[in-house]
């Protein structure tokens, strides 16, 4: 007479538990690093898109301004339904001309940015910080008026303390 056992299945053992254990905390130690700092490369990005827009709004009104054959002293155009004022062809650096050209926002109830008060006289310079950033002095973004008519607005970012 023959006797057949059955085998049972026992489940897994504690070594293999512990294996696969370690293995997902390697897998965590070395994949959450890279999403810790995600929210300082995402700042910094917001701070290079609003860059290229002002440069894109800059030079789109300059193109106007060259178009309408206007002089070069200080004017205003209108641009997206607003008014952009211009020195030596370009958007003045404050709030009526280059934050309005390339529509940053950084008054209301949810703005994007801050803004030093910058000015529309040749040579001055107005700076937009992001809001949320570790270190605001290093996440940043300046626009300042070209000095002549011809030259264009120089530009300078910092990206190191988003």
């Amino acid at each position: 007479m023959r006797r057949t056992t059955k085998m049972q299945q026992q489940g897994f053992t504690l070594i293999e538990l512990v294996i696969v254990i370690a293995i997902i905390g390697l897998l965590a130690i070395t994949v959450l690093p890279r999403f810790v700092n995600l929210a300082g490369d995402a700042r910094g990005a917001r701070i290079n898109g609003a860059l290229g827009s002002a440069k894109s709004a800059a030079v789109i009104a300059h193109g106007a301004w060259l178009a309408r054959g206007l002089a070069n002293t200080a004017v205003s155009i209108a641009a997206e339904g607003g008014v952009v004022t211009l020195i030596n062809g370009y958007p003045t650096a404050n709030a009526a001309g280059i934050l309005a050209a390339a529509q940053i926002v950084t008054t209301g109830p949810t703005p994007d940015f801050t803004a030093t008060a910058g000015g529309a006289a040749a040579g001055s310079t107005i700076t937009v910080t992001g809001i949320g950033a570790v270190t605001p002095a290093t996440c940043y973004f300046s626009y300042t008026n070209p000095n002549t008519a011809g030259n264009p607005p120089t530009y300078l970012v910092d990206t190191a303390g988003c």
